[in-house]
């Protein structure tokens, strides 16, 4: 459609300069004339229609290359859409094997920390080698102040709080750690100690508060053992 255009407009443009050279060779004119008019005029097309073919295919192939690039592009964007998506798939996963293995576990132990911290501040003690509730331990009731033979017994705690409480000086030894167990302290993290000289309280089965020399109010430490031992 262009180049019809185009050649439409160089007809149009050259019949003025025809009718020129028609006007003055007309006395003159010839056949030799007339031929070597006529073989300029088809020269002449014949250049104006390469020149047209040039520009049509330059033309063509431009649009053809813009078309190219474009679908390349497009081609291009696609590709690194779906190496996003599979980027974001795998780190998605990473994601996933991270929480399950490393997270996951690091949660479940600080829960159960927590848990265990929990039943030694309630009361409830602890059995750490397979993780049940041992339930509440009984104590013996409370002597009142003006019973006799009646001891006073003070602890420590590592806290800071101090918990009182009377025993009968013929009450078991034991009963010491069953009531440091019942506030929350687990013997197989703490001990008892006395307070001066500061040594670690010995107690057994068959011996009494006053077998182990409390026969008097006495305070006595909650301590933390040492684990690496």
């Amino acid at each position: 459609m262009a180049s019809r255009g185009v050649v439409g407009i160089f007809l149009f443009s050259a019949l003025p300069l025809l009718c020129l050279e028609l006007r003055r060779g007309i006395p003159d004119l010839g056949v030799k004339d007339l031929i070597l008019l006529c073989g300029r005029i088809f020269l002449l097309l014949a250049l104006l229609t390469l020149i047209i073919s040039v520009t049509t295919s330059w033309l063509n192939s431009f649009k053809s290359s813009q078309v190219y690039l474009k679908e390349e592009e497009e081609k291009n964007e696609k590709r690194q859409k779906l190496v996003r998506k599979k980027q974001q798939e795998a780190q998605g996963e990473k994601v996933s094997r991270y929480m399950e293995n490393v997270l996951k576990p690091h949660q479940e132990m600080k829960l159960r920390k927590l848990e265990e911290r929990f039943y030694q501040m309630t009361g409830e003690t602890w059995k750490l080698s397979n993780g049940h509730k041992l339930g509440v331990l009984d104590l013996p009731e409370e002597p009142p102040e003006t019973a006799d033979e009646v001891v006073a017994v003070a602890l420590r705690c590592p806290s800071g709080r101090v918990l009182k409480r009377r025993f009968f000086k013929s009450c078991s030894s034991q009963v010491l750690f069953h009531w440091m167990m019942k506030i929350g302290y687990h013997i197989s993290l703490y001990s008892l100690s006395t307070s001066f000289p500061r040594r670690p309280l010995e107690v057994d089965e068959g011996w009494s508060l006053q077998d182990i020399g409390i026969t008097m109010d006495t305070v006595l430490n909650v301590e933390e053992k040492d684990q690496d031992n």
